[in-house]
């Protein structure tokens, strides 16, 4: 893997990791506006810890497909996923 598609797919790992983790502990704030009953954004929405642990489990999730992506497990040359030979 060259360094230009290993940064690629960190951003997208991250971007994904990011929407998997923006949910979590996300309560709305208790009284809702009394004209329109819109509750508006969560009270404490954590982004800095969310961005944090979006990271580490992006970067987790590279070094997993780092390793299938170099190593012999999924090759299309040999194994399962090789083509037959003529």
């Amino acid at each position: 893997m060259n360094p230009v598609s290993g940064v690629v797919l960190y951003i997208v790992l991250w971007f994904l990791a990011l929407f998997v983790v923006l949910p979590i502990g996300i309560r709305p704030v208790s009284d809702a506006d009394p004209a329109s009953g819109w509750r508006g954004a969560p009270e404490t929405p954590m982004l800095l810890k969310k961005a944090l642990g979006t990271t580490v489990l992006a970067a987790v999730l590279w070094g997993l497909c780092y390793l299938v992506i170099t190593s012999d497990y999924l090759s299309f040359r040999s194994g399962i996923l090789a083509l037959p030979e003529k």
